[in-house]
């Protein structure tokens, strides 16, 4: 008899998008940001434009929230994963900041890569604004269980009072990182109001995590950068997340400069008489209150 693998359609596209050490990027899509011409294609192009990063699609698993972003997903992309929830139909428009379904996305997001852990597949999450110009692998720390992106980096690596950006993150799957991602799940109980971010920021000191025995390390946003703290060198810069930005309309702007601000980098860079790209026009849009 057959038993029943609530998990089996999840296994299967985590298998097809693994590495050979069970590692997947995984990113959220729905609809409002699925449009063409919108983030996603914004954000597939600079895959492609990248240096070492467009082999890296391959192991790209997109978890859509909704029909018409599933069905664009798999006409762009070769690894598609249809999360269903109560709230799918909410999901698929643009949800604002802090609103209760931006709150109910996150939180759902957020367990969703409970589970990931607990099949045994390492992850790094990308949201779907982030620009990967450079392989990020070779930048992460070996052996560390929990590694984040900034808003801030204060330049210790160690130091919890970093300010964390959990937009981007690389998770090892191991008994730690299950037992931090339980907890960290079931404390929206406590603080009902809060996203998961400033959730992540008020347990990261807990004793229990402490007794867990989890490793942080918070990335450099010389390599990790955004609209937050933007990337100082082109030389070094992996990501660019459109952070510390409200509004889509703005962010698709500003992700475009950044796309062409690349390309003009990557351009000059084979061009010896030419004067090198050395700052971002992003954040321009992002910084106005229009």
């Amino acid at each position: 008899m057959q038993v029943h693998d609530e998990y089996y359609e999840l296994r299967n596209a985590l298998k097809a998008a693994a590495t050979e050490d069970k590692t997947v990027i995984l990113t959220t899509l729905n609809d409002a940001w699925a449009e063409p011409n919108n983030i996603f294609d914004i954000f597939l192009e600079g895959f492609r434009i990248g240096n070492d990063t467009a082999r890296l699609l391959n192991h790209l698993l997109v978890i859509a929230v909704d029909d018409k972003a599933y069905s664009r997903c798999q006409a762009l992309v070769s690894h598609c994963y249809f999360f269903k929830s109560n709230h799918s139909t909410e999901m698929a428009h643009e949800a604002k900041f802090m609103t209760p379904i931006y709150l109910e996305m996150m939180w759902e997001r957020l367990d969703f890569l409970r589970i990931i852990l607990t099949l045994g597949y390492n992850f790094v999450f990308t949201d779907t604004d982030i620009m990967w110009f450079r392989n990020p692998f070779p930048h992460f720390y070996p052996n560390i269980d929990f590694q984040t992106s900034c808003d801030s980096f204060n330049g210790n690596p160690t130091d919890l009072n970093n300010a964390p950006n959990n937009g981007f993150n690389f998770i090892r799957s191991n008994g730690r990182t299950i037992k931090f991602y339980k907890f960290w799940v079931s404390s929206r109980r406590k603080y009902p109001s809060l996203h998961e971010q400033n959730v992540f920021n008020k347990i990261k000191h807990s004793s229990y995590v402490k007794k867990i025995g989890v490793s942080f390390r918070f990335l450099d946003t010389d390599y990790f950068g955004g609209f937050c703290t933007p990337s100082k060198d082109f030389n070094k810069v992996c990501t660019m997340h459109a952070n510390c930005c409200k509004g889509l309309a703005k962010k698709i702007a500003d992700l475009n400069a950044v796309l062409e601000d690349w390309k003009r980098y990557v351009n000059q860079s084979s061009t010896s008489n030419q004067t090198i790209q050395t700052h971002w026009r992003a954040p321009d849009r992002c910084r106005k209150w229009d």
